[in-house]
């Protein structure tokens, strides 16, 4: 599934119709649900509870942990694409130019026992005490265009890009 960053409405620029309390929500995974459907986006329930976007590169999770005035909601994506080991250092040259120059998503490495490198990035929010549901809208979808975007950019950054027909962009042998 592909999904184009350009088709995710934008909500910060628009009024928000009244959805229910006029004060402060403690937003759970049924909140999360509405608003992934209302972005058009699939999702589905992983086996340990979570909730989950899937797209070709990655799959973002939208995640509550903690009680009381502790409780957090994370959105954290994980990057699919592999990276070898000896790469890590212009991965972790380029992650730390990204985490420079924005807010979120805050990405980092994970180095799996295959010598395998991933990314993984993440945004949250405190939740305990309630939020204001337009921020709590607001900030999920512009964390869910982060993530794209970061992606994108991060293709753009170490030339990852690959033609359609899976070439690298040189032409193979007896190609003009």
């Amino acid at each position: 599934m592909s999904i184009d960053p350009s088709s995710i409405p934008n909500f910060g620029g628009q009024q928000p119709e009244p959805q229910g309390p006029a004060g402060p929500v403690v937003p759970d995974q049924d909140l999360v649900k509405q608003l992934l459907d209302q972005m058009e986006l699939k999702y589905v329930v992983d086996d340990e509870g979570d909730l989950a976007a899937p797209w070709e590169e990655f799959r973002t999770y939208f995640m509550f942990r903690g009680e009381g005035d502790q409780a957090v909601y994370s959105v954290r994506t994980f990057y699919d694409r592999p990276h070898q080991i000896d790469d890590k250092q212009p991965l972790l040259e380029a992650i730390d130019d990204w985490n420079r120059r924005t807010l979120w998503p805050k990405v980092y490495t994970h180095t799996h026992d295959d010598g395998t490198v991933r990314l993984i990035g993440e945004a949250q929010l405190l939740i305990g005490a309630g939020v204001n549901i337009e921020l709590f809208v607001s900030s999920t979808v512009s964390w869910v265009r982060a993530a794209i975007e970061f992606d994108k950019w991060l293709v753009e950054q170490l030339g990852l890009e690959k033609d359609v027909d899976g070439t690298d962009g040189e032409p193979e042998e007896g190609d003009e």
